[in-house]
């Protein structure tokens, strides 16, 4: 009688924990992936000192017009101008543009740059146009002009 070594297989098979491994590294990176896609950007804080420039600041001729885009969704755009009458060059200006229903409830709330570095920013004495679209308004806003707060100015 010839005794045959008795075969040892690993608890697990290879493809078996392949596919375990995949699995996890999968979940993880996926997991990643949603907490940093819910990661919000550090809300403006309007700070004492431009609390106390924003007397300097005048919005002007500020319109909104609605309009159809070529696939059928409308548009509404907010255009207007603000001048800085201060004596403080500005970087960057922030508005909240709050939108409301009927019934007076906020419905969006939007933070919009109307003065960015990158165009310049805003010079003592000068006067810059700003133009606002908004193409994924709830139905249920009331259609009239938001509510236009600063929310930030950087010097």
């Amino acid at each position: 009688m010839v005794n045959k070594a008795k075969e040892k297989r690993p608890l697990i098979p290879l493809p078996v924990l392949i596919l375990a491994v995949l699995g996890a590294i999968g979940g993880g990176g996926f997991w990643l992936f949603l907490k940093y896609l819910n990661v919000q950007p550090p809300k403006p804080v309007l700070t004492a000192e431009a609390k106390a420039y924003v007397r300097n600041l005048q919005l002007a001729d500020v319109e909104m017009k609605a309009a159809e885009s070529y696939i059928g969704q409308e548009i509404v755009e907010i255009t207007g101008k603000i001048t800085n009458a201060g004596e403080r060059e500005l970087k960057q200006v922030d508005l909240n543009c709050i939108f409301y229903d009927p019934y007076g409830q906020v419905v969006l709330r939007r933070l919009v740059s109307i003065v960015r570095s990158d165009s310049g920013g805003l010079s003592p004495g000068k006067t810059a146009d700003f133009r606002l679209p908004f193409d994924d308004l709830p139905q249920s806003w009331n259609k009239t002009m938001p509510q236009l707060v600063i929310a930030q100015i950087i010097f």
